[in-house]
């Protein structure tokens, strides 16, 4: 997987308990928060809870706890882990040869953002972590540096402008999409379609008085 620039976000994963990086990489991290992204799927975040994680996850009570002080601690890494994924998979269509214009470009990342929805549980509630108290008061919001990301990319490749107007367009946008997006799900478990092609249109709309 590429590098992927997160470095403006004090990123959730580094709330949980200090472990060596070897051991949060493990297959028994990523049982626990596949059962935490079921959870958070069938219920909900509200209600999770670590026992339900142990359960989930065929662990003992204390094997979360040696990664997770509390519920907190596994909804932020959860939340850690759906942005890098989907930061990653956007960036690979901002990246893709097929797409060959920052318009297509976007589109093509819109798309992996909108199928995340689907395809990646939990993604719909904890898409960037910015729900409730689930990230320091201090941090640089999630879409902030989302908007970001993507932007030094779309710059880098298409030459698109890196004005400051631009870059607040970029992120209304970015904020604006996700909105209208989550909004789609909550009206109909596969998106609304008019609802997801507002998103689309509402991010071209405030993106072409800047980006030619």
């Amino acid at each position: 997987m590429p590098d992927i620039q997160l470095t403006e976000r004090t990123d959730a994963i580094t709330l949980i308990r200090n472990e060596p990086m070897q051991a949060r990489s493990t297959a028994r991290l990523a049982s626990l928060l596949d059962a935490a992204a079921t959870v958070v799927h069938e219920i909900g975040y509200e209600r999770l809870t670590t026992a339900m994680v142990a359960d989930g996850a065929g662990a003992s009570i204390g094997t979360v706890y040696r990664y997770f002080p509390d519920r907190i601690a596994v909804l932020q890494s959860l939340a850690a882990r759906n942005a890098e994924r989907m930061t990653h998979r956007m960036l690979t269509e901002l990246r893709a040869e097929r797409n060959g214009d920052w318009d297509a470009a976007l589109s093509a990342a819109f798309g992996e953002y909108s199928d995340g929805f689907n395809d990646e549980r939990g993604f719909a509630s904890l898409r960037y972590g910015d729900v409730l108290d689930l990230r320091p008061a201090t941090e640089v919001p999630a879409l902030t540096v989302l908007a970001g990301t993507l932007h030094d990319e779309l710059v880098g490749r298409f030459g698109v402008s890196d004005s400051p107007a631009a870059r607040a367009a970029f992120e209304a946008a970015v904020v604006a999409v996700d909105a209208i997006t989550a909004h789609a799900y909550v009206l109909d478990p596969a998106g609304s379609p008019t609802h997801l092609d507002l998103a689309r249109t509402t991010f071209r709309s405030l993106l072409n008085g800047h980006f030619r």
